[in-house]
């Protein structure tokens, strides 16, 4: 999976160079073989950040792109747009993109994180749970009102499984204790959040699939198996 996610990095127009930060020797030789590069990391790093920060800690790149390694059908033209809006947004630090909600059963799992941001873009919160929560008159529940009336989901953004760091603020990043809003939700950009970041939220039409289950992984393989069909 994670050679397949750095296949799709590698079709990113605004990407120069692809690094596959882990801990894990069994990770690094399967991205080896697959002609990728690999970086083994401490084994004590917290999360994922703190790992790319550790590679990024040896890169003088100005721009780094963190592309979670479950989202094997991540758009190139998704990972290009968070580049590109940190490229153009100077008082953003970080940047991020958010997808279409399709199905209801989406708005209430867990493993699909929500983004609601402000007028200009920027990220006002991230969660697990469905925000905005959708306050209802009529004696229906939230799942009730969405399926009753479809149009309703255009209210619930997606969060995508990547963003894009200025290198010295992921660096500081990588530093700050874990957040409370953090410990609660499991969602680190709730750090960068409560310690007065700015996250440009980019809105984008390509929908991936972050690989967190079983399901996940089946319906993945699925469709890499179909696009190379």
């Amino acid at each position: 999976m994670i050679v397949h996610v750095a296949s799709r990095a590698r079709e990113a127009r605004r990407v120069g160079r692809i690094i596959v930060a882990t801990d894990d020797r069994r990770i690094a030789d399967a991205v080896d073989a697959g002609g990728f590069e690999a970086k083994l990391t401490s084994p004590t790093a917290r999360s994922g950040t703190d790992r790319v920060a550790e590679v990024a800690a040896t890169l003088d790149n100005e721009l780094i792109v963190n592309i979670q390694g479950d989202e094997p059908l991540i758009d190139p033209d998704t990972i290009d747009a968070a580049i590109e809006a940190l490229m153009r947004e100077a008082e953003a630090q970080v940047s991020t993109t958010s997808e279409p909600i399709l199905e209801v059963e989406d708005v209430f799992n867990p493993s699909v994180v929500k983004v609601v941001t402000d007028a200009r873009g920027f990220a006002l919160y991230f969660s697990r749970s469905p925000v905005p929560h959708i306050r209802q008159t009529q004696g229906l529940t939230l799942e009730e009102a969405l399926l009753a009336d479809p149009r309703l989901l255009g209210n619930y953004r997606k969060h995508s499984g990547l963003y894009a760091y200025r290198n010295t603020f992921l660096r500081r990043f990588a530093q700050m204790p874990q957040s409370p809003l953090e410990q609660l939700e499991a969602l680190e950009q709730l750090r960068a959040l409560e310690n007065g970041a700015r996250i440009r939220v980019v809105r984008v039409e390509g929908r991936s699939i972050g690989v967190d289950t079983w399901q996940d992984y089946e319906r993945a393989k699925r469709l890499i198996e179909e696009r190379t069909v």
